[in-house]
């Protein structure tokens, strides 16, 4: 069995934003040679997520308006967390949405249903970040 190991690292223009990471993956898991296995990608700071959707800006448009209205950023004061800090909603936006997925590598390729694609959540940006790729297989 092999393994293969990558960090991206993003520092986004917004304090919240998807972006799909679905070519990067598939350009590290052909460097990887892995044919069968298993890619795990995971967010590696408690204010981002990696999560599997739909590629459609009405839906991220509808995520962000959705995770604002569970957990919004404003009144920083109501959340106990922000005594000195703001970003309280982060944490919980990234709790919503997920750490970390896997997917199966099948002949060489990401083995996805219609329509997946893999996308970095980011919920307190304009800061560095990474997330880490992992693929196991042979």
């Amino acid at each position: 069995m092999k393994s293969f190991t990558r960090e991206l690292w993003f520092n986004t223009d917004k304090k919240r934003q998807f972006i799909n990471i679905t070519p990067t993956v598939e350009e590290l898991l052909a460097e990887s040679g892995i044919q069968e296995g298993f890619v795990l990608v995971n967010a590696m700071h408690i204010t981002a997520s990696v999560f599997i959707n739909d590629d459609e800006s009405g839906l991220h448009y509808d995520f962000d308006r959705w995770l604002e209205e569970i957990a919004p950023h404003e009144p920083v004061s109501k959340y106990h967390h922000n005594c000195g800090e703001d970003n309280a909603d982060a944490h919980m936006k990234r709790q919503v949405m997920g750490r970390e997925v896997v997917i199966a590598v099948t002949n060489g390729k990401l083995h996805f249903g219609p329509w997946e694609q893999i996308f970095y959540g980011e919920f307190d940006g304009q800061r560095r970040k990474r997330v880490l790729v992992k693929i196991i297989g042979e």
